[in-house]
């Protein structure tokens, strides 16, 4: 596509436009989309523009302060498949905007990781398939400003102006290598997770001190930690306005119980105990108290893998080094976390099931049985190997 002029990107404030946009985009069986939004200053993402193209066409923006976004919920829930970018984020706006997210999703970051790019930004795409570079744009921009300025309007454009022909010859490179059936199925897999969980009884387990933390502090920190999710989805600010973290691990190890206490815990000030909200904290931290300790979390289930971890970090190297050999993105293959999933047996690990359990899983599951062997090649790398069974003499 030929350079954009900010002048000719149509973008989409009435209903009766965004009505014709939505018909153009149902006659397609393969739309791109992209969204711009804002969340520093609140809980839920607050969308601020969204970019579609459809073949033959050119970009067109949708400005969701003028117009509702509903109607692309037609498009979103239809036949056609949606072609996006590191797409995580971008699906919890669309969701939270039309309720729904694509009904068949193509993630060009997922499928670039099967021809061995490491999560790649979009503009290595476009620099490696059309030696093209990206406008640059203004990390800091205000999107929910209006009117958009000619440069946020060409750079948000560019986002999908050429991400169909990015596709088009990515999915080309993926058939030759036999591979593009399984960057379509982990690109389903990724879409069926949803909208990214956010339980508040899992929100400690984001606080890096609170692992280290045990019997009734580790309780206390879990209740605090879980008020503050859903204290923080309830007034749709950052959890970090409703308390840092500091402050949660401080309210764990000290557990006050009065007003007075309270306000003598580190990171704590004025500003996070306005109104009620001090009556809250320490009924919280009253609750953690009086929890049942047979009903306590424990920190991480890799403790368990203790006597396993030299076995998980071996593991990892011969992954990281077959992932480089078959020219793919190690991570896509298997993290640790999926090497430690499966060294434990659990049943839904990702290197059990699909195309990673005939690369990876299946050669593992030898080693871990003891019929293979690893060994270095002479030069610089390993080799897995049926096991002679022959203890080395000293």
């Amino acid at each position: 596509m030929s350079d954009l002029d900010s002048a000719d990107i149509p973008i989409v404030e009435t209903s009766g436009h965004l009505d014709d946009v939505v018909a153009s985009l149902l006659e397609h069986d393969v739309y791109a989309v992209d969204t711009e939004f804002h969340r520093e200053r609140t809980y839920y993402p607050k969308v601020a523009l969204v970019q579609v193209l459809w073949p033959g066409g050119e970009p067109v923006l949708i400005d969701p302060l003028a117009v509702s976004l509903e109607p692309l919920s037609a498009v979103l829930d239809g036949p056609g498949t949606a072609v996006m970018h590191a797409s995580q984020q971008d699906l919890e706006v669309l969701d939270l905007a039309t309720d729904t997210i694509p009904s068949r999703l193509f993630d060009t970051q997922i499928a670039a990781g099967f021809i061995g790019m490491s999560s790649p930004s979009l503009s290595a795409l476009h620099e490696r398939f059309l030696d093209k570079r990206l406008p640059k744009g203004d990390r800091l921009t205000d999107w929910l400003a209006r009117p958009l300025t000619p440069g946020q309007t060409t750079y948000a454009a560019s986002d999908v102006a050429d991400l169909l022909e990015v596709t088009r010859i990515l999915r080309e490179d993926l058939e030759k290598r036999g591979r593009l059936v399984w960057a379509e199925q982990e690109c389903e897999n990724f879409r069926l997770r949803g909208r990214p969980s956010r339980d508040p009884a899992d929100a400690w387990l984001k606080i890096k001190d609170v692992r280290h933390l045990r019997g009734t502090s580790l309780a206390v920190a879990q209740a605090v930690a879980a008020w503050r999710e859903r204290r923080a989805a309830e007034i749709d600010q950052p959890v970090r306005f409703v308390l840092p973290d500091l402050a949660v691990v401080a309210l764990a190890q000290k557990k006050p119980l009065t007003i007075e206490k309270l306000k003598s815990v580190r990171g704590l000030d004025d500003r996070h105990l306005k109104g009620n909200v001090k009556d809250m904290i320490l009924e919280v931290i009253a609750e953690g108290i009086d929890t049942d300790p047979v009903l306590l979390k424990t920190p991480d289930r890799a403790n368990s893998l203790k006597e396993m971890r030299p076995a998980v970090t071996l593991i990892s190297a011969w992954v990281s080094q077959l992932s480089k050999e078959l020219s793919l993105d190690p991570a896509l293959l298997a993290s640790r976390n999926d090497i430690e999933a499966f060294v434990r047996g659990d049943g839904d690990a990702r290197l059990g099931t699909g195309w990673r359990k005939e690369l990876a899983g299946e050669p593992v599951a030898r080693l871990m049985d003891g019929n293979a062997a690893l060994a270095f090649n002479g030069r610089d790398g390993l080799i897995l190997e049926a096991r002679s069974h022959k203890p080395v003499e000293s």
